[in-house]
């Protein structure tokens, strides 16, 4: 086997050189099984603080007592009630009345009486501007203001809307003609 082995490097012997070579090779093999990673892929390290909660354990143990500790005054109560007659009585037989509704109500009467005078007095009141002097004044500087300018008042509105007319008389005739086709299909 040594006799077919070609080495990298001129050597002397081929023997020894391949059996050199093997150790390295060998060497190499086991430094790379016991080589150590340098990235830390582990879990992290777990704490028992972070795990735990005491605070969290503490207030629900606080939580819990108090629940217990209510509960026990109610068990008391409630056989203090059994052993005893009951005298538990918690009907209120009391409406409570204000001492001030009288006045209140007559106050809101009074109210109610200025506010319907007042109501009546504005609507005998003739008004004091003449709506319809303003409505003509509006349509004269509307005539002024298309006399002195360039283009006519609105014209944005009225090129914008013809396009549209013309394309939905084209629609319809299109749809027309289709609907005619349609129906002679139908027919023959």
């Amino acid at each position: 086997m040594h006799r077919s082995y070609q080495p990298i490097l001129p050597c002397g012997n081929k023997y020894l050189q391949q059996k050199w070579d093997h150790a390295c090779y060998l060497e190499h093999r086991r430094k790379v099984q016991a080589a150590k990673p340098t990235v830390d892929n582990n879990a992290p390290e777990i704490f028992s603080h972070l795990q735990l909660k005491f605070k969290k354990l503490k207030l629900e143990d606080e939580r819990l007592s108090n629940i217990e500790r209510n509960n026990k005054k109610l068990l008391e109560k409630m056989s203090t009630i059994m052993r005893t007659t009951g005298r538990v009585d918690n009907i209120s037989v009391h409406k409570p009345k204000s001492l001030n509704r009288e006045m209140r109500h007559r106050e809101m009467q009074r109210v109610t009486r200025e506010n319907q005078a007042m109501q009546e007095r504005l609507k005998l009141v003739e008004p004091q501007y003449n709506h319809l002097k303003w409505l003509e004044d509006w349509y004269k500087s509307e005539k002024y203001e298309n006399n002195i300018t360039r283009y006519p008042c609105a014209w944005y509105t009225v090129q914008r809307l013809q396009p549209k007319s013309k394309a939905r008389k084209v629609k319809s005739a299109k749809n027309s003609e289709k609907s005619k086709r349609v129906q002679v299909r139908t027919s023959t």
